[in-house]
C-alpha cells in the first residue's frame, strides 16, 4: 500500500490541474489565464502555474517556511497588486487542502489515505499564514509607493487624465448646461 507522500507525487498533475484552474477562475479574465500558457502574454498565468507548482512539491518535501517564500511570492504577489481582499489573495493557498481531499477520495486505493492528511493540512495552513505576510508587506511597499508619489507631485502625471480630453470634457459640460 502506499503512503500519503507518494499519492500526492502520483496525483500531482490532478491535484496541480484543478488547484491551477481553481486559483486562475478567481480572476475576470480567467479564461485567457487558462488558455495561454506563453510566459510572455500571460505572465499571470504562468507565474501562477509556475508558484503553485513549486509550492506544491515543497509541501510534498516537507521543506521549510523561508523556503516556500519565492513560490509564495510569486503567486500572492501578483495578487496583492489587484483589487483582492486579503482573504480573497491568500485563499488559493488553502484552497490546495480542498482539491487534495476531492483528488484522493475518487480514488478508490488512495482513499484510505484521507485520514493521514492532519500534518499535510498543517503544513498547508503554515504556507497560507506566510502567504498573508507577503501580502501585507507587498500592500504596505505599494501604499509607500503611493505616498511617495503623492509627495514628490508624480501623482499629478499619472492620476490626471489626457489634458485635451479633460478639455473635451469641459466642452461637453458646457455646452450640456446652454
Amino acid at each position: 500500500m502506499m503512503n500519503l507522500i507518494e499519492a500526492l507525487q502520483k496525483k500531482k498533475k490532478e491535484i496541480l490541474d484543478t488547484w491551477v484552474e481553481r486559483t486562475l477562475d478567481s480572476y475576470t479574465s480567467s479564461g485567457f489565464f487558462k488558455r495561454s500558457k506563453d510566459q510572455f502574454a500571460n505572465p499571470v498565468g504562468a507565474n501562477i502555474r509556475e508558484g503553485l507548482s513549486r509550492l506544491y512539491d515543497l509541501l510534498l518535501a516537507k521543506a521549510g517556511q523561508e523556503e516556500m517564500t519565492q513560490p509564495l511570492d510569486q503567486v500572492i504577489r501578483i495578487r496583492a497588486v489587484q483589487e483582492f481582499t486579503p482573504a480573497q489573495a491568500v485563499a488559493p493557498i488553502l484552497e490546495l487542502k480542498w482539491v487534495v481531499k476531492q483528488v484522493l477520495s475518487a480514488d478508490d486505493k488512495a482513499r484510505p489515505l484521507l485520514a493521514e492528511l492532519d500534518s499535510f493540512d498543517c503544513d498547508v495552513d503554515r504556507a497560507a499564514l506566510a502567504a498573508f505576510d507577503i501580502y501585507v508587506t507587498c500592500r504596505e511597499q505599494l501604499y509607500k509607493n503611493r505616498i511617495n508619489e503623492l509627495k514628490s507631485g508624480r501623482s499629478i502625471l499619472t492620476d490626471s487624465g489626457c489634458p485635451s480630453a479633460l478639455l473635451r470634457q469641459d466642452q461637453e459640460d458646457i455646452a450640456k448646461l446652454h
